[in-house]
C-alpha cells in the first residue's frame, strides 16, 4: 500500500471547481420498491421518508425514500416495461444507480464537470413546490452508474418536488448507522486507471490510497484498487479492477452477474459497531464469517483497542490499524440472490484507511462463499 500524495495537474489548480458537501442519496432501481423499503426499514432500521408515484403525478415509477441520521436510500421501480429502470433492473438485477452527491451549486458541477469531459445525465433542471426549489444535474461514471448533483438549499419539503412524505405506522427503533463513509466501485480489466484519471480530471478527487495485487490477494485471486476522495475528504470512491489469480476474483463474480461494471458496496458509519452489527443480525442481517483464528495475534497487530475482544470476535469484526488511529469494519453477505450489491459497516477512531490487514481474512471469507456458490 502507498500513500500518493501528487494530484493531477488540473485537478490541483482547480481544487474548488467541485465542492461537494456529502453524500445526499442513494438510489436503487429495485423490482420491487415497496418490499425493498420495507426490507430496509426491518432489517436497517431506516424511516419511512417520502414517497412518488402515480399518487404524486410521477406516473412511469414509484420511489420511496427512507432514512436514518444522514443516511438517505431511495428505491425505485418501473411500472411498466420497455423503459430505462425496467431495461436496468433486467440487465444487472437490484442494484446502484444513482450516487447522489449535495452540491451549493448544481448548474455550476455540471458546467465544471461537463466542460472537463463528463459525459452529460441531467442538464440542469429545477423543481418547485410549496416547500421551495431543488435543483438537480448530473453526469455519467463507470457503467451505467450516475453521479447527479443536488441542490437542496433553498427546499424545506420531506425529499424533494414530486414526492409527498410517507407517513406510515411502521418505522422498526434505528440500528446506529449515521452516514455513507465511502461507494465502492467494480469495474472491467485494466479499467481502474482510466476512471481513477476521470476523477482526477472531471471531478478534482485525488488518490489518497493504492492496493496492488500483492497487497489485495489470497492462494487463488487478487484485485487492485485506487480510493479516490474530494478534497474535503466528504466523498471517497475506491474503484477495483480485477487481477490475475488462479480462479475467479470476486470482482469477475461481481461483473459476471451485474452484467458490467457498478456499485459492490456502499459503507454505512456507525459509532458503536458492537451494538449496530448485533441489532442487525438480530433483525436477520448475514455477514461474513472469518476463522476465530484471526483474533488470536490481533492485539500484537493493532495495539491496544477500547473494545473488548470477545464480541468482536463472537460478531467476525475486522479490526485495523494505520497511523492515526484503527477502524473497526464488516462485511454483509451480499443482499440480492444475484452475488453482487453487499453493505459494509464502519467504525472509525480516526483512522483514514480501508483495512489493508483485514484484506486476506475478509477475502478468503468472501471465497467461501463464492466456493459455495460454484463461482469460484
Amino acid at each position: 500500500m502507498s500513500t500518493l500524495s501528487a494530484v493531477n495537474a488540473n485537478a490541483s489548480t482547480n481544487v474548488d471547481f467541485l465542492p461537494l458537501q456529502g453524500t445526499d442519496y442513494v438510489e436503487f432501481y429495485v423490482g420491487n420498491a415497496k418490499q425493498a423499503a420495507h426490507f430496509y426499514k426491518t432489517a436497517f432500521g431506516f424511516q419511512s421518508l417520502a414517497y412518488a408515484g402515480p399518487e404524486t403525478g410521477v406516473k412511469d415509477r414509484a420511489s420511496y425514500a427512507v432514512r436514518q441520521e444522514k443516511l438517505t436510500f431511495v428505491f425505485t421501480t418501473p411500472l411498466r416495461a420497455g423503459n430505462a429502470i425496467a431495461d436496468h433492473i433486467a440487465k444487472h438485477g437490484d442494484g446502484v444507480k444513482m450516487l447522489a452527491l449535495r452540491v451549493d451549486d448544481a448548474t455550476s458541477a455540471w458546467e465544471e464537470t461537463t466542460k472537463r469531459g463528463a459525459k452529460s445525465y441531467m442538464e440542469p433542471v429545477r423543481t418547485n413546490d410549496e416547500h421551495g426549489e431543488v435543483v438537480m444535474s448530473g453526469i455519467h461514471t463507470y457503467g451505467d452508474t450516475v453521479h447527479l448533483f443536488i441542490e437542496r438549499k433553498n427546499y424545506t419539503g420531506a425529499f424533494m418536488p414530486g414526492y409527498k412524505p410517507w407517513n406510515s405506522l411502521y418505522n422498526p427503533a434505528p440500528t446506529g448507522l449515521l452516514y455513507v463513509d465511502h461507494c465502492v466501485g467494480n469495474v472491467g480489466w485494466n479499467q481502474m486507471n482510466p476512471w481513477v484519471k476521470f476523477y482526477e480530471d472531471v471531478m478534482g478527487f485525488r488518490n489518497i490510497l493504492s492496493f496492488d495485487d500483492n497487497d489485495i490477494s489470497t492462494e487463488y485471486s487478487a484485485l487492485m484498487s485506487k480510493v479516490m476522495s474530494n478534497g474535503n475528504g466528504f466523498v471517497k470512491f475506491p474503484i477495483n479492477e480485477p487481477a490475475e489469480g488462479k480462479k475467479k476474483s470476486q470482482v469477475e463474480e461481481y461483473l459476471d452477474f451485474y452484467d458490467g461494471e457498478g456499485c459492490q458496496h456502499v459503507a454505512l458509519a456507525t459509532n458503536n459497531i458492537v451494538e449496530t452489527v448485533t441489532d442487525l443480525r438480530s433483525r436477520g442481517v448475514e455477514f461474513l464469517i472469518v476463522p476465530t483464528s484471526y483474533y488470536d495475534e490481533l492485539q500484537d497487530r493493532v495495539g491496544k483497542i477500547d473494545e473488548d475482544i470477545e464480541p468482536l470476535k463472537e460478531l467476525g469484526i475486522l479490526v485495523d490499524r494505520d497511523d492515526e488511529g484503527y477502524l473497526l469494519q464488516i462485511f454483509t453477505k451480499p443482499v440480492e440472490d444475484r452475488p453482487t450489491l453487499f453493505f459494509e459497516i464502519i467504525q472509525r477512531k480516526g483512522a483514514k484507511s480501508f483495512g489493508k490487514g483485514n484484506f486476506k481474512a475478509l477475502f478468503e471469507a468472501i471465497e467461501r462463499e463464492q466456493e459455495l456458490r460454484g463461482n469460484l
